[in-house]
């Protein structure tokens, strides 16, 4: 199934009907700032193993999620003073932050020294349905690991519609990166450069 949902105006009884599919544990596509992603809700522990199997990607690569607010980041991530004042600067924007976890993460989320990535992307359907779910959402690029992400849903629909319960078509995207910054130490250090500007971090 795929349903067009405004990107400008998003629909709210549309909106409620995908929060709705992951509740029930659904999988689907959806826009984020970058291009599309594949996501389920992070606790949601069948649809992470289908995410999995859909991306042909290794399990010892966790994947990173996304939270509705900075109050929610804190939550799922140790957040220190520095981290949330360079948070609260440069989000909602096209970066990943890697943070150490709380426990209330799931393990499938975590990397074996326990950290997580945390994105809040900048795009209005993308962040009504992580909303509406309640709950942070899986997030990882439309496309099997290795290739180039997919920006047009009407492609990730003909590829993937019978592993996924549903496509959002929230317009054509360009297939960019988020920028991954690690927020571990004293600084901040660009694991990832994608379309997030990284001039204000050290080289990692």
């Amino acid at each position: 199934m795929m349903i067009s949902i405004n990107p400008d105006n998003p629909q709210q009884r549309l909106i409620e009907q995908v929060a709705e599919i992951l509740r029930s544990g659904g999988v689907i596509a959806y826009p984020t700032d970058t291009t599309y992603g594949i996501g389920c809700s992070i606790f949601n522990k069948k649809g992470i193993e289908r995410i999995y199997q859909i991306k042909q990607r290794e399990k010892k690569k966790p994947f990173s999620f996304i939270c509705s607010s900075q109050a929610e980041v804190a939550k799922y991530a140790k957040v220190s003073n520095y981290s949330f004042k360079l948070m609260k600067r440069y989000l909602p924007g096209a970066y990943t932050f890697v943070m150490d976890a709380t426990n209330i993460v799931p393990d499938l989320l975590q990397t074996k020294q326990k950290t997580v990535g945390i994105r809040m992307p900048d795009n209005l359907i993308c962040s009504a349905i992580v909303s509406a779910l309640g709950a942070p959402l899986v997030t990882t690029s439309a496309n099997i690991s290795g290739e180039e992400p997919v920006g047009d849903p009407r492609d990730i629909f003909n590829m993937l519609r019978k592993q996924l319960d549903l496509v959002v078509d929230g317009g054509i995207l360009p297939p960019d990166v988020s920028s991954v910054i690690s927020l571990l130490g004293d600084t901040p250090v660009v694991l990832r450069k994608g379309i997030g500007d990284v001039g204000w971090c050290a080289e990692g």
